[in-house]
């Protein structure tokens, strides 16, 4: 089974937080599907680096990484995920989508209204709980 290491960020904006939708992919289960903006760690990479970078090419943004939420391992029907997750803060709401077909910024409250990405599910939980 192919294991995929990834990070994620959660970013803040004042009280909302940014939510990505994946563009369509033939693998079903996470097509459409929204998630939280990253990508995978290059060799050589610390996990804030590759944080970073991915933000830079998928959004055009800086984010201020503040700290790791949650690792998820999920189990795709193709592949292992890790994911790390990092709690992020912008000081503006301006990005370019470049991978991504659609955005909202939502409250945690609205979190749970979209429908995401299987691996996304348990940080979605969290932050909720959180609330």
């Amino acid at each position: 089974m192919k294991k995929i290491e990834v990070v994620a960020a959660i970013i803040y904006f004042e009280d909302k937080i940014l939510c990505v939708q994946r563009p369509a992919n033939k693998l079903s289960y996470i097509s459409e599907k929204f998630e939280f903006p990253g990508g995978k760690i290059e060799i050589g990479e610390t996990k804030e680096d590759a944080l970073q970078r991915e933000l830079l090419e998928e959004l055009n943004i800086k984010t201020n990484i503040k700290s790791l939420f949650l690792t998820v391992v999920h189990q795709y029907p193709d592949f292992e995920l890790t994911m790390h997750s990092f709690i992020c803060e912008v000081e503006n709401q301006e990005l370019k989508l470049h991978e991504h077909i659609a955005l909202e910024w939502l409250t945690v409250n609205e979190l749970k209204k979209l429908d995401w990405a299987a691996a996304d599910i348990p940080i979605v939980n969290k932050l909720a709980s959180n609330g």
